[in-house]
Formats: structure tokens, sequence, C-alpha cells
């Protein structure tokens, strides 16, 4: 019988082909892209996506040297800054290594622990970590979507 950790990480990898997918296939034109009238390009949303994975590893997961400055979220828009595809990949491969890695490390007991963050307020770590798949799922679906239609 496999652990709650085991199940979680097989669900989150699973959910997070929806974005590894598509970042193998983007290019670095492709980052510029826009869908009127959102200020957010693809770039953008590659670094968001690593940014808060990070925030997750560090916040609600206790992982202390995790260093993060999440500049998606402080700037809460794009800064068009995010513009070198390799740096980009570089990071989200980072940020999935890091939580990959302090997810591996709870027991069953750790994902009902209550954890509370100013972003959301109480819930267990089980809670806490189905907002991070739906959160990288749902900017997933919006990268496609701009990548699709967007322009530069």
């Amino acid at each position: 019988m496999k652990t709650k950790t085991q199940l979680f990480l097989e669900l989150w990898l699973e959910a997070r082909t929806r974005f590894t997918n598509q970042t193998e296939n983007i290019t670095e034109q492709d980052l510029l892209k826009k869908l009127a009238p959102s200020v957010n390009s693809v770039g953008f949303l590659i670094r968001h996506i690593g940014d808060v994975e990070l925030l997750f590893t560090k916040n609600v997961f206790g992982a202390t040297d995790v260093k993060v400055v999440a500049k998606t979220v402080i700037a809460k828009h794009d800064t068009g800054e995010w513009t070198n595809l390799q740096e980009l990949k570089e990071y989200v491969t980072y940020s999935f290594d890091a939580l990959k890695s302090i997810v591996e490390k709870q027991t069953d007991a750790d994902w009902e622990t209550t954890i509370t963050t100013n972003e959301f307020g109480a819930k267990t770590k089980a809670e806490a970590f189905g907002r991070i798949v739906s959160h990288t799922a749902y900017h997933a679906g919006q990268l496609a979507i701009i990548n699709k239609y967007g322009t530069f």
C-alpha cells in the first residue's frame, strides 16, 4: 500500500505535466506573447509558477534553506523582464526539485498538520498542497491559451 506522500506526489507529478509538456516546446520569442487585455506574458507565467512553488516549499513545508524572491508575486504584474528561456527553464527546474524534495520528506501525519499563511489562512498541508497543484494547472491553462492565441 502506498503512503499518503507517495499518492500526493504522484498526483502532483501528473498534474504538473500540464505545465512541463508545454515548456518543452516554448521558444524564446514565445515568452513575449500576451493576450489582450492581459498584461501577463508567457515568460511571466513561467516565472510565476516557479515563484509560487518556491513559496510553498518554504512557507508551507518549512524548507528554511530555500531562498526565494518571488518577483512576480511582489510586482503583481508583468514587468517585462522574463525573456530568457534558459534562465526560466532552470528556475522552474529548481522550484520543481525543491518542492519535490521537501514533499518526499513528509510523513502521513504531516499531511494532517495545520499550517497558517498570510495568503490563504489555516489549512492542513494536504489542503495547501491541493492549492499548489491547482495553481500550476490553472496557470498552465493560461499559458497554453496565451501561447496559442497571443501576440507580441
